[in-house]
């Protein structure tokens, strides 16, 4: 039997007293008010994300590497950003910026690698499948919407670590699904959290669906195509750690499409998860 939540726990105390935690990514929204401005230019974009030199190379490896799979190499940021567009390249900053801001934990509670690798895996899933079902309209944000999809759980092994280590002693214990366990310990579950934090940080309304709506199947808003995607694509990128086999959340994709997919990906896994999670 599982244990009843007794905990008084609201979400909006998780975000409490945590300056780092609620506070947005600058230069993401830098480069917002730069989308926002038609007097502005792709070269006042690339001006902003050049005043950081560290993230200027860490965008260009990663426009240069097999994510993008352009036939010359970009040498500036102004450059790529016309290639790719304002959007993706913004997106590619948030990517890096919340991966820097989520780099470690203390107590090693968690193993930031893992999660990171795993993070990493559903995005790249995310995009495949969105140019697998043709679906043009979230192509520019589905690799951030699944890189993002699970960052609730950071909150919650970031604020309430002891309840987080509850969670995954139950699920390891039991078998019970995750969020189950988090709702009958917490309250409430991750993809909740993760929601509400990046309304916090004024995160398009894409990016906030599809971690809100991940576990509400019967979801028919405007952004149910891409939460579809996250859901397939958050399965799939467990299926080697859990040892788990497509089910029927794949069943309009043919199996041999399904398996050169996932193969694209692994074959791109290595070189992107470095890109975007150096060594700490």
């Amino acid at each position: 039997m599982l244990p009843t939540n007794s905990s008084p726990l609201q979400i909006a105390d998780l975000f409490r007293g945590d300056l780092q935690l609620t506070t947005p990514p600058n230069v993401y929204f830098e480069l917002q008010k730069v989308v926002d401005d038609p007097n502005k230019s792709l070269m006042d974009a690339g001006l902003i994300i050049e005043k950081d030199p560290a993230l200027s190379m860490r965008l260009l490896k990663i426009v240069n590497s097999a994510f993008f799979g352009f036939p010359s190499q970009i040498a500036s940021i102004p450059r790529a950003t016309a290639l790719i567009g304002v959007t993706e390249l913004q997106n590619l900053v948030l990517g890096t910026v919340v991966i820097d801001r989520f780099s470690s934990l203390p107590g090693g509670l968690l193993s930031m690698h893992d999660f990171w690798a795993r993070s990493v895996r559903c995005a790249l899933i995310s995009k495949e499948l969105c140019i697998y079902k043709q679906n043009k309209n979230d192509l520019d944000s589905i690799f951030i919407c699944g890189l993002l999809h699970d960052i609730g759980q950071l909150v919650f092994y970031r604020r309430i670590p002891v309840l987080a280590r509850e969670i995954g002693l139950l699920v390891d214990a039991t078998g019970v699904d995750e969020t189950q366990a988090e709702n009958n310990v917490i309250g409430f579950d991750h993809y909740q959290t993760g929601a509400e934090l990046a309304r916090l940080w004024r995160l398009p309304q894409i990016i906030i669906e599809t971690i809100g709506q991940h576990c509400y199947f019967e979801y028919l808003g405007i952004y149910s195509d891409a939460s579809s995607i996250i859901r397939i694509a958050n399965y799939l990128s467990k299926m080697d750690s859990e040892g788990t086999h497509p089910s029927d959340l794949c069943k309009d994709i043919p199996a041999d499409d399904l398996s050169s997919l996932i193969d694209r990906t692994h074959s791109q896994f290595e070189e992107i998860f470095k890109l975007f999670y150096p060594t700490y």
